[in-house]
């Protein structure tokens, strides 16, 4: 496939004919849909559906597509999304002192795995600056305390606003970040070291290994202002044993939150997720 595309993610109540509806406006307009995928949530009541077609023949130019498809949307009642495969998305990765997750996204990002720029690390420790200045990213050390959180992540939203971020990585930033805080910036995706509901909070691998369990895993999900407990993206999971210590448990954790992270980050940056309440739909 050669071209830029155009993808819209809606979700509406259902109603017959919707598929029809919104397939024709594209149609109508010369585009050729590419992909197309939906899923109704029968309990719910509510339809949900990504359409992504090829704009080298569409009759309308970009900065009218959205204009023209409101006329659509506002009857159906639909909450809906518009992005375009040629606007790059602008990341910024939070870390603290583990450097696995954020090794892992800069290479994939660096292999194109992903289509997006990193110009932004903030970290509460200054031991990952190195990794910053490597690849060229801006490392902003910002330490917190309970005493100075309100004024440190004014300081990091300003730096969002600063460097134009789309989107924020939590990569084993071992930091809780505050309602007000996700209420001025809620575009942020987390990696938990669980099988997300299971051991919410604080190391979860040694509760695990309490626990006697035989299988660990790891889980990515939009941050919400309850602890781990956010819309899941992608999980995933490792059989262990009881022959296995902590730190295997840790060891065997860490290359699961690599690939869940990397998945789910992808799957974003292709707007392949859909929330609703406190649930996802992924158009994989």
């Amino acid at each position: 496939m050669t071209g830029s595309t155009a993808t819209l993610l809606i979700s509406c109540p259902d109603r017959k004919g919707l598929v029809a509806k919104i397939a024709n406006f594209i149609y109508s307009n010369g585009g050729n849909i590419i992909h197309a995928d939906q899923h109704t949530d029968f309990a719910t009541g509510l339809f949900l559906t990504r359409l992504e077609w090829q704009l080298d023949s569409f009759n309308l130019p970009p900065e009218l597509i959205a204009p023209a498809f409101e006329a659509i949307a506002n009857p159906l009642q639909a909450q809906w999304q518009l992005h375009f495969s040629d606007s790059i998305p602008r990341i910024a990765i939070w870390v603290s002192r583990q450097d696995h997750c954020l090794l892992d996204l800069i290479w994939r990002q660096q292999a194109k795995e992903f289509s997006a720029e990193i110009p932004l690390i903030i970290s509460n420790h200054p031991d990952l600056k190195a990794v910053g200045e490597q690849f060229g990213a801006d490392f902003h050390h910002i330490p917190i305390t309970k005493e100075t959180k309100v004024d440190q992540e004014a300081k990091q939203l300003e730096l969002l606003r600063h460097y134009k971020i789309d989107l924020v990585i939590l990569a084993k930033y071992m930091q809780v970040l505050s309602p007000e805080f996700i209420a001025q910036f809620p575009k942020i995706i987390n990696i938990h070291h669980s099988f997300l509901p299971a051991f919410v909070g604080a190391k979860p691998y040694h509760q695990a290994h309490q626990r006697g369990v035989k299988i660990i895993g790891a889980t990515a999900h939009y941050v919400t202002p309850d602890l781990d407990a956010g819309p899941i993206i992608e999980q995933d999971v490792a059989r262990v044993s009881h022959r296995d210590s902590i730190v295997d448990l840790i060891r065997q954790g860490k290359d699961l939150e690599r690939v869940v992270l990397a998945r789910a980050v992808r799957l974003h940056l292709r707007h392949r997720v859909l929330v609703y309440g406190n649930r996802t739909v992924v158009f994989a």
